[in-house]
């Protein structure tokens, strides 16, 4: 029945009709008893009943099963009419497309229901971080206007304090608007020769009182090599290092050591920025260059930062079509590791 067509099945079927009849006439000439007629013609005719149901039927079922395949490759762009061929068994090619379908159509789900919830994280994020300087800053002028205006020593340090909060307010929005310019591709990258020695060495004394303070070295290793020339937006990458060491530094041991490394990569430099510090979790890496994650929630605000630095660093470096890359291994240290492309002068 697999490739019998409507002309096939016509001719088939009068030659089944014309050798019944005849063999119907024969049995009846030959032979006056009924009882052999009837035993020849019905298993006959039942053959000739079952031959058409069976092929209706599975016709009903193929113009029914039919419209599911189009509704199903219809959420599907790069099905291309994959609609399953006459000769194959529908039951079975329906069920495997159904189950194809709803396995993609649940993934989809769960990755919808993943960004809700690092939505959510993200505002309740954004909304502490702002809310804690607001609310400090609350407190300072009341206490002033309770009377502290008038003790100048009060005076003061309620004025510092509001200052630094002021201060982290604007470092929050600053670095939000830096993000949202970066995913938007709007913050320019102005691409220049210069000396990557230069730089982190900059780098290294603009963090060398916080480093001190916590007893920690900052090492480069030239290798023997008085210029590292690459190509790059210097005041972007300065930023890049700078909070990459400056992380370090925060989740370094006291007495430990921040080292930045240099690999040649034949067009390309690899650098590593690596401390032995509390490293990280296996369950926090897949998350740590998100906005607002932080590994140790109370320990990082002791820190300082707006919680955006690292993700800062990864669009940075991406903007300048790079890659960033991070390993850890928890209460060892941690390597984030950045190519950039080598200067051609």
């Amino acid at each position: 029945m697999k490739n019998i067509t409507s002309k096939k099945l016509i001719a088939l079927s009068s030659s089944i009709y014309f050798f019944l009849t005849i063999s119907f006439f024969l049995v009846n000439y030959f032979s006056s008893n009924i009882i052999v007629s009837l035993i020849i013609s019905i298993p006959a005719l039942l053959f000739i009943y079952v031959f058409y149901a069976g092929y209706f039927i599975n016709s009903f079922i193929k113009s029914k099963v039919k419209p599911i395949y189009k509704t199903i490759h219809h959420f599907k762009p790069s099905a291309l009419s994959i609609i399953p061929d006459n000769n194959k068994d529908p039951f079975t090619e329906v069920n495997r497309q159904v189950a194809n379908w709803m396995q993609g159509k649940t993934k989809e789900i769960q990755q919808l229901r993943q960004m809700e919830k690092y939505r959510k994280e993200f505002l309740g994020n954004v909304s502490h971080e702002l809310k804690t300087p607001i609310f400090n800053i609350q407190g300072y002028i009341l206490t002033l206007l309770d009377g502290g205006i008038e003790d100048k020593d009060i005076n003061m340090l309620y004025l510092n304090r509001t200052e630094k909060s002021i201060d982290r307010m604007i470092s929050i929005i600053e670095d939000l608007e830096s993000i949202s310019k970066l995913e938007a591709g709007e913050l320019e990258i102005k691409m220049e020769d210069f000396n990557l020695f230069q730089l982190i060495e900059d780098v290294f004394d603009l963090q060398e009182i916080r480093a001190t303070q916590k007893k920690i070295e900052l090492k480069l290793n030239k290798s023997g090599e008085k210029q590292l020339m690459v190509v790059g937006d210097k005041q972007r990458l300065f930023q890049v290092f700078s909070n990459l060491v400056v992380n370090s530094i925060n989740y370094g041991k006291r007495g430990g050591k921040t080292s930045i490394n240099f690999y040649d990569m034949d067009k390309r430099y690899l650098i590593e920025v690596k401390d032995d510090g509390i490293g990280i979790k296996d369950s926090d890496l897949p998350r740590i260059f998100e906005r607002f994650y932080r590994v140790d929630k109370s320990r990082s605000r002791e820190q300082g930062g707006t919680g955006l630095g690292l993700a800062i660093v990864k669009h940075l470096i991406e903007a300048h079509n790079q890659t960033i890359n991070v390993t850890s291994t928890y209460g060892n240290g941690t390597s984030f590791t950045i190519t950039l492309d080598k200067s051609k002068n």
